[in-house]
């Protein structure tokens, strides 16, 4: 299997770029090493299940639906959608979403659009932007981003899974000029040079995550290119400037939570990495209607890190999870 064949398209374009053919120094390399390590076995091994939709194309993907839907031109028997579902269970956990395909649902632990729902009236439009969404899982987000019109959404993950589960949809496409609008690549943020060309760069979910968050804003900042907003969505506790939660082993059980302030405190360290504004639109606690269970991601979700006598708990005595949405502008 040539390494680079899934992102063969991906290279061409971006080398006729002149602000993302820096990019080809260290890309190739990345994807080799990727390839090479164990998430990309992992990766190797699902996609090759994917022959089984060999010849099957949808022609009219919804994009702007909360289930993202990939529909065939013609019905689909039980049979097949027995297959399909079958197919789907060899691909989870399935966390982002929800999807359709050729009529079988495919539900998952997060209601997306929810998140989405709540973030896209503060945002630029992105009719003709370049996109970037960093740690963006299955590639939900990236789905709805094009549906908003982005001129192209590049992606980034690190999981073998996550980037199959992209997968089985992107292969659906006819070939179009959508399939070369988007691009789900198996990178980190610390993978990127800064390359100062996205005009949105979306990072949900992952400033948690980062031992060094300073160094994750700084990093975000230098992939925009002046002018240019970062949709910033995060974990966030109670408290002031100067708040900021560390948890001692685990936070909702999760052991790679590193980082948990205040808003304000957020607000404070967005402008301190060089952001020339930074402005909160929304706080909201995540709820079992958000976050939950399905036949797709049977491991433990959200009731089962909450305290079960205080939901406003978690299990180790933190406040339940709240998530905040902040919108960063970088100067010209």
């Amino acid at each position: 299997m040539n390494c680079f064949a899934p992102w063969d398209n991906f290279l061409a374009l971006i080398a006729t770029d002149e602000k993302l053919a820096p990019w080809l120094r260290v890309l190739p390399a990345q994807i080799e090493s990727f390839m090479e390590s164990g998430e990309g076995k992992i990766y190797q091994n699902l996609t090759r299940r994917l022959r089984r939709f060999n010849g099957k194309k949808a022609v009219k993907p919804d994009l702007n639906s909360r289930t993202v839907s990939f529909q065939g031109p013609e019905d689909v028997s039980e049979g097949e959608r027995d297959g399909i579902r079958k197919l789907l269970q060899e691909f989870m956990p399935w966390r982002k979403g929800p999807y359709e395909i050729f009529g079988v649902q495919v539900p998952t632990e997060w209601e997306s659009w929810m998140k989405w729902e709540r973030l896209l009236p503060h945002i630029s439009p992105l009719r003709d932007r370049l996109v970037l969404d960093v740690g963006t899982g299955n590639g939900y987000h990236m789905w709805r981003m094009l549906g908003a019109g982005a001129r192209s959404v590049i992606g980034i993950d690190p999981s073998g899974i996550f980037l199959a589960q992209f997968a089985v949809f992107k292969n659906l496409l006819p070939d179009s000029d959508l399939r070369n609008r988007i691009h789900l690549l198996p990178l980190i943020t610390e993978d990127l040079p800064p390359l100062e060309a996205f005009d949105t760069v979306f990072s949900m979910g992952v400033l948690d995550h980062r031992r060094s968050p300073a160094d994750h804003l700084i990093q975000l900042l230098n992939l925009l290119k002046p002018g240019g907003e970062l949709v910033l969505e995060t974990l966030v506790t109670e408290g002031d400037s100067h708040t900021v939660l560390l948890p001692r082993d685990t936070y909702a059980k999760m052991p790679n939570v590193w980082f948990i302030p205040a808003p304000d405190y957020l607000e404070v360290l967005l402008k301190r990495a060089g952001f020339a504004s930074a402005v909160m639109v929304s706080l909201e606690k995540t709820t079992p209607r958000e976050q939950h269970r399905t036949d797709l991601m049977k491991f433990e979700s959200l009731e089962d890190f909450l305290d079960p006598r205080d939901p406003s708990r978690t299990v180790e005595g933190y406040p339940a999870p709240t998530r905040a949405i902040f919108i960063a502008r970088k100067g010209n």
